[in-house]
């Protein structure tokens, strides 16, 4: 079957890229450090520059490659993304010069984006009813990838070193193009211009904007990307004032990153059965709710063992609000325009991921509990928020779809409406 070939093709693409990915990127100071950076201070400044180049890129190109993608196909544009990163990732490995791996960086962010790409195309394969399901599957891969990653990047780093390693990663690359070439089927093209031309026009960034409440899921992305990411740069000196003895506070931080992850992971996962059973708009409001509550023990916190009550409770509902927001504003975008789409939707989550960092460490500055305070206080807004604005509703049906299960434009108003 055609969806179930697609879908093990992207999820596999997926996990593969992602995996990549941070197989190389974690050790990228010890890297600099051996292309003749010695102070700490440089060190510092180049990996900054070097990890932020490319999501900064990514999340001003996002929309632009989508749009490609609705117009040209969605498997190309992934293929043209992969292969860039297999001949990014070997170069990388031959670099001399910490600023040759700035510039390869941001070559790399220029023709970045396959994964709001790898989304789009589980959307579009998915049959009527699953499209929670599918994308929910690749984003479980998405977050399980980076958190396997340095795991096997230490293991090859240690076996062939760091230079080598870049082209262990640059093979993992190359055997997701191969998987995305050979297995994934192009699903709809003609019918996709077929719901443009049935519009009146091409759908513009613009109406896609104007959809219902997609402006509410791009903010509810932010916000969940925003408070997921403010953990890295201050929880383990959280974990260290909570009287954890110095040697040990890698190990319990590196073990909280880790049960977060996966718990986010179980949340992708389940949130389409969730979904059968309640609208986008509750499973959102509920996974905002418990998140504050995971958050909120994590604040209340008087030794370790409260964060590993707290992790996995918000990790789980992190994962299930972000599927379910994805699903939400998925399923209100006609085919035609779904690249566009999913590319705005990233866009806002690289906006998140990029400033969530800066403002912790600001904010942790003065002090470490206000960080997670502020995550209760957003993720209790957003819950507010969506609950009594949202109505985005379980994934259309019936009336609203065509006969090879693609979403019509059925709300015609919605396309003239400016923003």
């Amino acid at each position: 079957m055609d969806y179930r070939r697609n879908l093990i093709a992207v999820t596999a693409a997926s996990f593969i890229g992602f995996m990549g990915f941070t197989l190389v990127m974690p050790f990228l100071p010890l890297y600099l450090h051996q292309l003749g950076v010695t102070d700490v201070g440089e060190v510092a400044m180049w990996s900054g520059l070097c990890l932020g180049v490319t999501p900064a890129l990514t999340a001003l190109l996002a929309p632009f490659w989508g749009r490609l993608a609705d117009r040209f196909g969605r498997k190309i544009m992934v293929e043209r993304s992969l292969v860039s990163f297999v001949l990014v990732m070997g170069t990388m490995g031959l670099v001399t010069r910490a600023w040759h791996v700035f510039a390869l960086r941001a070559i790399q962010g220029l023709f970045a984006g396959y994964g709001a790409l790898t989304l789009t195309m589980a959307a579009d394969s998915a049959p009527k009813g699953r499209m929670a399901q599918a994308i929910g599957t690749v984003q479980t891969a998405q977050r399980l990838g980076p958190a396997l990653g340095p795991v096997f990047g230490g293991v090859v780093a240690a076996l062939v070193g760091l230079r080598h390693a870049f082209l262990v990663a640059s093979a993992c690359y190359l055997v997701a193009v191969v998987l995305v070439l050979v297995m994934y089927h192009e699903p709809g093209r003609h019918a996709r211009a077929e719901g443009a031309d049935a519009a009146g026009a091409t759908v513009t960034f613009r109406n896609v904007l104007a959809f219902e409440n997609f402006l509410l899921m791009m903010a509810v992305i932010f916000g969940l990307q925003f408070v997921d990411r403010s953990f890295g740069p201050i929880l383990p000196l959280y974990v260290g004032q909570l009287g954890i003895p110095a040697a040990r506070i890698p190990l319990i931080s590196g073990t909280l990153f880790s049960i977060a992850a996966g718990a986010g992971a179980v949340g992708h996962h389940y949130c389409a059965t969730l979904m059968r059973r309640r609208s986008a708009t509750a499973v959102i409001t509920l996974a905002c709710a418990v998140a504050a509550a995971g958050a909120a023990v994590i604040v209340m916190a008087r030794d370790a063992r409260w964060l590993f009550a707290g992790a996995p409770l918000f990790g789980v509902a992190i994962g299930a609000g972000m599927t379910a927001a994805y699903t939400a504003a998925g399923s209100v975008i006609p085919a035609s325009a779904r690249g566009a789409g999913f590319g705005l939707l990233t866009t806002s989550s690289l906006i998140g991921l990029a400033l969530s960092p800066m403002v912790s460490g600001l904010l942790g500055a003065t002090s470490i509990r206000a960080v997670f305070a502020l995550d209760v206080l957003g993720l209790a807004a957003l819950a507010i928020v969506v609950h009594h604005v949202g109505g985005a509703g379980r994934e259309p049906s019936g009336p609203s779809t065509r006969g090879d299960g693609e979403q019509k434009i059925t709300e015609e108003p919605m396309l003239s409406e400016t923003v």
